[in-house]
């Protein structure tokens, strides 16, 4: 059966034997580890086991006295990103985190395929979609011919090496951002260790169907997140493709995103929003989710992400849990 669990980003403020407990509290099994990228690894001490300070045994000691398995390693950024500030610190964490996950013998790594300029020379990502116009397919050639396939080749065969696989979450603002980029980035690259992360809220609000996707992905999904996403009125008069987004003050302590970026602040009267797993969608809705994922791979690894800001802390958590585990047990008494 697949295993639920948690990302645990929203359990930094706890340590890693405290973060796991809750994670047991909801009934939950698995627990998923920032390694780099986007934010800090508190709960993953990469320097010292990549120098043997701390050995995978004594670091695994916790999950196995807490029963949580770690199920997996994610490292989301922009290693794709012009600003060496950035691309190279993201993708130098990335490289870091398939040799922490070769020690460890995690086999699954969360990343995002990365962004890059338009064009030779460019010092800021650039996302081209609908290329109707030839000077959008032109940047597009360039971002994969010359940036994304010769990295991506690279990261599959370091993959491969540790034995690890990596699981591309699409991610709009991504070179991947739905099933038919996923497979361009495995079909261009020849990959064998490259497959997709199935974050559903990332496919909701582009108007996808996560079931449909992972029927149509098969084999080629490796790991999933749960996450919900809420469609609102507003939507209806500006779309899904919402822009009015505002900057964070510096004195209200913006959330780096590397370098000198920050995420920027939410707008009012979204026309969506990232909300706990059950408040965009059903508990009938996330069975049929888990039971696609369980026909590709049983022991397939489900982990909560909380992204929910109607929601505290272990609320998003317990609502999340609620509604998986229900899901859950309905599928396999159905099945």
């Amino acid at each position: 059966m697949v295993k639920l669990g948690v990302y645990t980003a929203i359990l930094h403020d706890r340590g890693l034997r405290e973060a796991l407990e809750v994670i047991k509290s909801l009934g939950l099994v698995g627990a998923e580890i920032n390694a780099g990228g986007f934010i800090p690894t508190p709960h993953l001490p990469v320097d010292e086991l990549l120098s043997g300070k701390v050995s995978p045994d004594e670091y695994l000691s916790v999950f196995a006295e807490t029963g949580v398995e770690l199920t997996g390693l994610n490292c989301n950024g922009n290693p794709l990103h012009p600003d060496p500030e950035v691309g190279r610190t993201d993708a130098h964490d990335l490289r870091r985190a398939i040799e922490v996950a070769g020690l460890l013998g995690v086999t699954r790594i969360v990343c995002m395929s990365g962004l890059p300029e338009a064009h030779a020379g460019g010092t800021v990502p650039a996302w081209n979609v609908i290329p109707w116009d030839s000077t959008y397919l032109d940047a597009l050639e360039y971002q994969w011919d010359t940036v994304a396939v010769p990295f991506w080749r690279e990261m599959n065969a370091r993959a491969a090496e540790h034995g690890v696989k990596l699981c591309i979450e699409m991610h709009p603002h991504n070179l991947v951002y739905n099933p038919a980029t996923l497979e361009r980035l495995v079909e261009r690259t020849g990959a064998t260790n490259i497959g997709a992360e199935m974050d559903t809220s990332h496919l909701f609000w582009q108007g996808i169907d996560p079931v449909a996707a992972v029927e149509h992905l098969g084999d080629l999904v490796f790991h999933a997140a749960a996450k919900d996403t809420r469609i609102n009125d507003a939507a209806t008069i500006n779309g899904v493709l919402d822009d009015r987004f505002s900057r964070v003050p510096p004195e209200e302590d913006p959330l780096s995103l590397g370098g000198r970026y920050t995420l920027c602040r939410w707008p009012t009267n979204s026309s969506w929003d990232f909300v706990a797993v059950g408040r965009g969608h059903d508990v009938e809705y996330w069975s049929r989710f888990l039971n696609a994922l369980e026909k590709i791979d049983p022991n397939m690894a489900v982990n909560v992400e909380h992204e929910d800001a109607e929601l505290g802390q272990l609320e998003g958590l317990q609502v999340a849990a609620e509604t998986l585990t229900t899901a859950h047990a309905r599928h396999r008494v159905l099945a």
